[in-house]
């Protein structure tokens, strides 16, 4: 497909996009990675609490996409082929960092026992301190149970993991993220 201006790009939907980068249209993908990078970085920094390295993998999680966009099937499935893309790279990562989910054993309160308004205003941020303290594995599932409304099953297909280490994760790492976040009475 040809290049196309800009301003087509802008109002080109989502499918034609794929079609067109498909096809090796650069600037085309680039208008898709430009939709889609901020659902990216913020999946990859709620899994591994590092804005830096969450930038980093998504970048790369980009770059394997241009590389394999012609193994997509249909561009209604670019979401969760994407999702598994990035999931995918971030387990990577972690392998090559020789920290594959290591088990985090303290689980002391981190959540304020201040009730005003500007405590409430800091709840996202003790939401990722509780993140923070969960395993690498226990993260991971959480974040794509109830953070990507994924269902157990979806999460064994994108991990490889177990169908019942996936739920015993979701079920620990929630049930430390209410500890962590409880109020201290």
């Amino acid at each position: 497909m040809a290049s196309r201006g800009l301003l087509n790009l802008a109002q080109a939907t989502e499918a034609a996009l794929i079609i067109a980068a498909q096809a090796k249209d650069q600037a085309a993908f680039g208008e898709l990675v430009k939709r889609r990078q901020g659902w990216a970085r913020s999946l990859l920094r709620r899994m591994c609490q590092s804005h830096a390295e969450a930038d980093d993998l998504a970048q790369e999680a980009f770059v394997k996409a241009w590389e394999r966009l012609r193994d997509l099937e249909t561009p209604a499935a670019f979401p969760g082929w994407f999702r598994r893309i990035a999931v995918t790279t971030f387990l990577m990562a972690k392998r090559r960092q020789k920290a594959v989910f290591e088990e985090i054993d303290d689980a002391s309160p981190i959540a304020s026992e201040d009730s005003t308004p500007e405590a409430a205003a800091g709840a996202k941020i003790d939401l990722e301190k509780a993140l923070a303290r969960l395993s690498d594995a226990e993260r991971l599932c959480v974040t794509l149970n109830h953070g990507e409304g994924l269902s157990h099953a979806e999460i064994v297909e994108i991990t490889g993991l177990p169908l019942g280490t996936v739920k015993s994760h979701v079920l620990r790492g929630t049930e430390k993220l209410r500890r962590l976040l409880e109020p201290a009475t």
